[in-house]
């Protein structure tokens, strides 16, 4: 049996081994999946002991992805761009493979789940932080209109769209800089929920028939769920079917089949 975990600090919130146990009913696939508390002084160490005990792949979590990122022998296009790695992938070699799932996660379940069309819409994405740079790459690629990174600290959006200005369509700009804009979607990738907040923005930004994704997740309404719905967005989402569909991708790379994500989704929901 092959196995694998995630690793993080704190770790015991972590819903991945219930969803990687429900893909490996759902294929038949004989892997184990576990939690593992990382020692915040030693990331290398624990992700190398582990894979010394025959361990194949990891999920990473806070607050490991940018140590992941410079731990990795070999990055994919998609890890290089967002600085940040939430898989690695133990190759033949021995050598380590980093990936990050996020982006896709995130995209399959706004696109596949929910049916939301982001090519040529104004998408507003709250925050500048890794979660963000994270899946900024895959957002692009589905050709919307324009994406504006807005945060707090403004000089964090413009060095993140500076980053990524070979798409063209990206600015970066402080939450104060949105009064008159609108938007199709706008997806909260900031931690103020956790804090029981919503960023700063103006009433009106969100367009009419538009959309508010939260990524973060939550067993009741995230407060940006809550502030979508009082703001009439036709769709108010938290991030629980992004999770599992990062999952579903990294699940891919390790054994190299895409399992059904809606039935684990269902599963979680309860």
């Amino acid at each position: 049996m092959d196995k694998y975990a995630v690793i993080g600090n704190p770790i015991a919130h972590s819903k991945s081994p219930e969803i990687h146990a429900a893909f490996a009913r759902q294929t038949g696939e004989a892997v184990s999946y576990e939690r593992l508390l990382g020692d915040k002084q030693n990331f290398a160490g624990d992700v190398r002991r582990f894979m010394a005990e025959g361990g194949q792949g990891l999920n990473v979590t806070v607050p490991f992805k940018e140590e992941a990122w410079r731990l990795a022998d070999e990055l994919s296009d998609r890890a290089h761009t967002a600085g940040a790695v939430n898989t690695l992938i133990r190759l033949d070699n021995n050598l380590l493979r980093g990936d990050n799932t996020d982006g896709v996660g995130l995209v399959r379940d706004l696109t596949v789940n929910q049916g939301f069309r982001m090519a040529d819409k104004r998408i507003l994405m709250l925050g500048a932080g890794g979660a963000v740079r994270g899946v900024m790459r895959p957002l692009l690629e589905q050709k919307p209109k324009r994406i504006i990174i807005a945060n707090r600290t403004a000089s964090k959006a413009y060095a993140l769209a500076s980053v990524l200005n070979n798409y063209g369509q990206v600015a970066g700009c402080g939450l104060e800089e949105l009064q008159g804009m609108q938007f199709d979607l706008i997806i909260n990738g900031t931690a103020a929920g956790l804090d029981g907040e919503v960023p700063n923005i103006p009433d009106d930004v969100l367009a009419k028939g538009g959309w508010c994704y939260d990524m973060l997740y939550s067993n009741q309404a995230t407060p940006f769920q809550i502030w979508g719905k009082a703001h009439q967005a036709a769709r108010s989402l938290d991030g629980l079917g992004m999770l599992v569909e990062q999952a579903a991708e990294s699940f891919r790379l390790w054994r190299s089949i895409l399992p059904e994500t809606p039935p684990v989704i269902t599963m979680l929901r309860g």
